[in-house]
């Protein structure tokens, strides 16, 4: 509805003005170029879909998840609160993109701004280190599942041609596997933790009193001692094939 308004306005201020609203023209290289109210409802448009691209097409989705993993393994069930965990997860993701971006800020957005390259042709553009980034991440057997489903299994030629509607499912089912699978190594010394805290408290007879609760500041204790903050991070960041 918003995007609607803005085309109406836009196209009322540029039908005032003697500029023609919505144009299409193409260039002398055959390419296609749109009038400026268009491209200003595109940028508009995609703005609201940054959230969206952000969990199906970075590293966002397999660090948050580990952090929550980790929290629960801990014992703590709201502290460090979702805001903390989900800044902490904003900035990983642009350390580890940060490659990615520049990628494309150099290869499309700065040629598309000096009117070098037309909107989707920057788009392309854009999506061909973000696909790469994606086809690393990504199983084999996910991808395979998801072409089947698709009904295009021996319709593409190689993986990089894997359209979108594809990859990206694909990419955060993979990414779900392996942020289980870093969740997994993370709850074992917890988890020890946990077992002789409570055959010590049943070999004293002291049924009646919960384990979670002594066994949760060695647990923090232990965190803290290894560095566990740093240790995690690095950890997530490095298990990234770029």
């Amino acid at each position: 509805m918003f995007a609607v308004l803005c085309l109406f306005f836009f196209a009322d201020s540029a039908y005032a003005n003697g500029i023609p609203a919505i144009a299409v023209t193409t260039t002398p290289d055959g390419g296609t170029q749109y009038t400026v109210t268009i491209q200003i409802l595109a940028i508009m448009t995609a703005l609201s879909f940054i959230p969206a691209l952000l969990i199906m097409m970075t590293s966002f989705t397999r660090i948050v998840v580990v952090f929550a993993i980790l929290r629960q393994a801990i014992g703590l069930q709201s502290t460090p609160s979702n805001q903390v965990l989900i800044g902490l997860a904003l900035f990983l993701t642009f350390f580890i993109m940060s490659p990615i971006f520049n990628q494309i800020n150099a290869e499309a957005i700065q040629p598309y701004i000096a009117e070098e390259m037309a909107p989707l042709d920057a788009v392309n553009t854009a999506l061909v280190p973000l696909k790469k980034f994606m086809l690393a991440q990504t199983r084999e057997s996910d991808l395979i599942l998801f072409l089947e489903l698709s009904d295009q299994v021996g319709q593409i030629a190689s993986p990089e041609e894997t359209p979108l509607t594809v990859l990206m499912p694909a990419f955060v089912t993979s990414e779900l596997k392996t942020a289980f699978q870093i969740g997994f190594l993370l709850f074992i010394p917890f988890l020890i933790i946990d077992l002789v805290i409570a055959s010590i408290l049943m070999a004293m007879g002291m049924m009646m009193l919960s384990p979670m609760i002594i066994s949760l500041p060695f647990k923090i204790m232990l965190f803290v001692l290894v560095d566990g903050w740093a240790m995690v991070m690095g950890s997530v960041a490095a298990s990234f094939n770029m």
